[in-house]
């Protein structure tokens, strides 16, 4: 059994880091409140943004243009969102697995564009090649951010160096449920916002279908990307108000136990020095 000392300082280091944690979760906390407020009046325009231009593309038919079509030669881009710190559970490690477990995305045919540290840290261990570090917009993300990355994938799109364009992030459902996602951004899927009426649907552009396009979707992609930006500060504070919470309670129940063995090691320590008293007393009567 430890002795007292041991047990008293070992009691004395866990004290100490349950104020960290609880200190760690207040701040989350509050990060978590402006964070959600932002994602939840920000979200519905982002979520019709997509729908609609999906929509608005799956009515039209006979249009040659690049972001509708799968280019050869190219390789996929994947634009992977974590965050720059830890101490969030398993928020990070989530969006990886999103990489490392799908079987599109294999290292000789994929480009990594990261927007956090710690998924650069992870994705570089496990031989990924990353193209472009913007970590630093994650420490306050804006919508110029977004529209600057846009421009650099569209040039690189319309170049042939990338095939395929997806957005890995994690959705902001609520304050303790966040979800991984990866969507395809390019080629736009026309088939999936077709609906059954959509086939006799007509839709005119002005002046025509390719200038229209060529306006609609950098906003489209910037709209997409600044949304999941905000979604993904919101899921952040919340797994780590969440893992801060976990770990001050386990702290305290560490503590509790660790309470009720140092009163026992005290105890035992009392009643043998009793025990040490009586026998001398009677070793001299």
């Amino acid at each position: 059994m430890a002795s007292m000392r041991d047990i008293k300082r070992r009691r004395t280091s866990i004290t100490s880091t349950q104020q960290i944690t609880k200190a760690m979760k207040l701040v989350a906390t509050v990060k978590l409140q402006k964070a959600k407020n932002h994602a939840e009046s920000v979200t519905p325009y982002f979520d019709n943004m997509y729908n609609t231009v999906s929509s608005l593309l799956a009515m039209t038919k006979n249009i040659n243009h690049p972001y509708l079509k799968v280019k050869s030669g190219g390789k996929k881009a994947v634009v992977v969102i974590t965050s720059n710190r830890g101490l969030a559970g398993g928020y990070n490690s989530n969006v990886v697995k999103l990489i490392t477990g799908d079987s599109r995305f294999s290292k000789e045919n994929t480009d990594l564009y990261c927007i956090g540290h710690k998924g650069i840290e992870a994705l570089t261990h496990r031989g990924y090649n990353i193209t472009d570090d913007d970590s630093e917009v994650m420490e306050a993300p804006v919508y110029g951010d977004a529209t600057r990355i846009t421009r650099i994938l569209l040039s690189r799109y319309a170049a042939g160096e990338i095939s395929e364009l997806y957005l890995c992030y994690t959705h902001f459902k609520n304050t303790v449920v966040h979800e991984p996602r990866c969507i395809k951004v390019l080629p736009v899927d026309v088939k999936k916002g077709r609906k059954k009426d959509d086939d006799n649907a007509l839709m005119n552009f002005e002046p025509n279908p390719e200038e229209v396009i060529d306006m609609i979707i950098p906003k489209y992609v910037s709209s997409l990307l600044y949304g999941a930006l905000i979604e993904a500060v919101a899921s952040e504070n919340g797994a780590r108000m969440q893992a801060m919470d976990s770990a001050t309670s386990n702290a305290e129940e560490m503590i509790n136990d660790l309470t009720l063995k140092y009163n026992r090691a005290r105890q035992g320590s009392i009643t043998q020095e009793l025990t040490e008293i009586i026998a001398g007393a009677e070793a001299i009567s």
